[in-house]
């Protein structure tokens, strides 16, 4: 296989174009394009001494590649751009795992225009701010917006059939627009200073609230200018905590990239009319892919539905398909974007403090993850287990008085939660409360499945002390698999007996383990164990929240069974049900406006 990848790398000419990394499956884990296809691949395939351990290892799935010649580098990049998005690459860089980032929405087209946290972007015609680079960032954000500017948040349906003011209006952070007698025009003013303060225009809003608070006082309106003075002054006291960066006052973004062990921390320092509004940290990984290629896939997707683009972005390294991006970027904005790296002067010292910060980033990242693994060092130890428990399973109950039993399964990869791996289960035919009942039923149904489904566990925990530990084991025994893996029971300390620490027990043994010298081991599982739980809590309540939904449609005059499996079909639950137009719920079949109205108001009022 290596001597066929080797030949067909001898007869890659030095063109432009994408290659696809394949594995023994023939499946595509890894598109990438080059402006010289050769001295791309050649290293991957012939420089290997420079590759790390898991770069190595990465480079062991591919058993083959192809490449697609293009007549340009830009062809090579709208290429490489469709290929990631038919075959979804295993290894491609997607920001935080294809998981999406927060953002604020702002839609103009709306009489009263809120402002709401999405993860999504929609072709809308809406106004979208962001990406934020975590929800503390984003709510730090909206927070502000709220307290200068009093947008409403609530959704259509509740602000149209809301009676009185929220909790917003009573602690000054909404205007009360649903009770309160405010004009749509200047609603909208405030909506578009807002919109302002986003895009990093806050000198320019104070300087419009100014002039406008001038005219207010000139005409003895002195309730509404002083209004508009505690406005300017919470715009002024933000400003204030923003650092001076960049006295030339042009918006930029500065963009550094830093790597080693593998991992990858690329940090943008956002700069707005010469303030440093945000710093944004961005984890990813390695691989087998060059720096170049990551910090190119990056920019692409980082700006691909940004609403605002600076006119400047430096970089702390060249990336090949500078000049695609540009013209892809100046589309996007309508004017001219310009990326370079900067070899001297004062934005030689930003691009410089941008490294600085990705580098403490990342080092506190690796940091992390050297404890994560000398955690699961130690737990292997104190389990005298033969192999690392690299992956850790969690089971946990949940329900109340009996109803609505559900149960959690949790998975820890290398001593982090592993969110994809996460299974709920809802307990069928048990009508009485019978933890013991709950977790055989749960167990029997996990490891019934293949293990090509669904891999075992290296340790599986289960929240108990012996008894519950013992079911584990009797259900593993007639699955005949109680020898597949490491399993333990994790009960609470018992405080009235003295005792200082949770303890950890395993087949075999009637006394808890001793985990005296073995802390980070007994922390790992109880952050294991806390997950598991927090996890079946929060299933059990939306499964309640759920039922009694349905039981308010039942109580509903005019809605029988039919009308009510048609709603369940149309908006797939209630939470959707809830955000419902009068409009959309009235077009159903058997609907109208008046009982379309009576099912909006049960559900938001329940």
């Amino acid at each position: 296989m290596i001597s066929l990848i080797l030949e067909k790398y001898g007869q890659t000419p030095h063109q432009p174009g994408v290659y696809l990394m394949k594995d023994t499956k023939g499946s595509t884990i890894y598109v990438g394009k080059a402006k010289d296809l050769k001295k791309r691949l050649s290293s991957y395939f012939i420089k290997k001494n420079n590759h790390d351990a898991k770069t190595a290892v990465l480079l062991e799935m591919i058993k083959d590649f192809e490449i697609i010649i293009t007549s340009s580098g830009h062809e090579a990049f709208i290429l490489e751009s469709n290929l990631i998005k038919e075959y979804n690459p295993k290894y491609n860089v997607i920001l935080k795992d294809g998981k999406n980032y927060p953002l604020l929405r702002i839609d103009m087209n709306e009489t009263f225009p809120a402002i709401h946290r999405v993860r999504k972007i929609k072709n809308d015609k809406a106004h979208y701010f962001g990406p934020y680079s975590s929800s503390h960032s984003v709510n730090k954000t909206l927070n502000q917006i709220q307290k200068i500017f009093k947008l409403r948040r609530c959704k259509n349906t509740q602000f149209k059939n809301r009676s009185r003011p929220c909790l917003n209006f009573q602690i000054k952070a909404c205007l009360g627009l649903c009770c309160n007698d405010i004009s749509a025009v200047e609603y909208k003013k405030q909506v578009k200073d807002a919109i302002l303060f986003l895009k990093g225009r806050s000198h320019q809003v104070v300087k419009k609230l100014k002039a406008q608070m001038m005219r207010y006082a000139s005409s003895r309106e002195y309730e509404k200018a002083a209004q508009i003075r505690d406005t300017i002054f919470a715009i002024e006291n933000i400003l204030e905590k923003q650092v001076v960066v960049s006295p030339d006052m042009i918006d930029r973004d500065i963009i550094a990239f830093a790597a080693d062990k593998g991992r990858v921390v690329i940090t943008v320092m956002i700069v707005r009319s010469g303030y440093l509004i945000d710093t944004a940290h961005y984890p990813l990984d390695l691989g087998f892919k060059e720096p170049v290629e990551i910090l190119s896939a990056f920019l692409e997707q980082y700006y691909k539905h940004m609403e605002f683009l600076p006119s400047i972005i430096l970089l702390s390294r060249k990336i090949e398909n500078t000049e695609e991006l540009e013209h892809l970027f100046a589309e996007r904005k309508g004017k001219k974007v310009s990326i370079h790296v900067p070899v001297q002067g004062e934005k030689k010292r930003l691009v410089e403090m941008a490294l600085v910060n990705a580098s403490r980033e990342l080092e506190k990242r690796v940091l992390k993850e050297e404890e994560e693994k000398a955690s699961i060092s130690m737990l292997k130890e104190l389990m005298g287990m033969k192999i690392l428990p690299a992956r850790i399973e969690c089971f946990d109950n949940s329900n109340l008085s009996g109803q609505d039993p559900v149960s959690s399964m949790v998975v820890f990869k290398d001593g982090r939660p592993y969110k994809d791996g996460y299974r709920k289960f809802i307990i069928r035919d048990l009508d009485f409360q019978d933890d013991y009942a709950y977790m055989y039923q749960v167990l029997e149904r996990r490891f019934s499945r293949d293990p090509s489904e669904m891999p075992f566990p290296d340790l599986l925990v289960v929240d108990g002390g012996k008894g519950q530990l013992s079911m584990a084991m009797a259900v593993l025994k007639e699955l005949n698999i109680e020898n597949n893996f490491m399993v333990a029971g994790l009960a609470k300390k018992n405080e009235a007996k003295g005792e200082e620490f949770d303890k950890i027990y395993i087949p075999g043994r009637s006394n808890p383990l001793n985990t005296g010298q073995a802390k980070k081991a007994l922390y790992l599982l109880q952050q294991v164990r806390d997950e598991a739980h927090r996890f079946a809590i929060t299933f059990q309540r939306k499964r309640r929240e759920k039922r009694a939904g349905l039981s308010i449609l039942d109580t509903i005059p005019g809605i029988g069974p039919k009308k009510k499996k048609i709603l369940l079909k149309h908006f797939k639950g209630i939470t959707h049900m809830k955000t419902a137009s009068i409009d959309e719920m009235a077009d159903l079949p058997g609907m109208n406006k008046i009982l379309a109205e009576q099912v909006i108001n049960s559900l938001n009022t329940k």
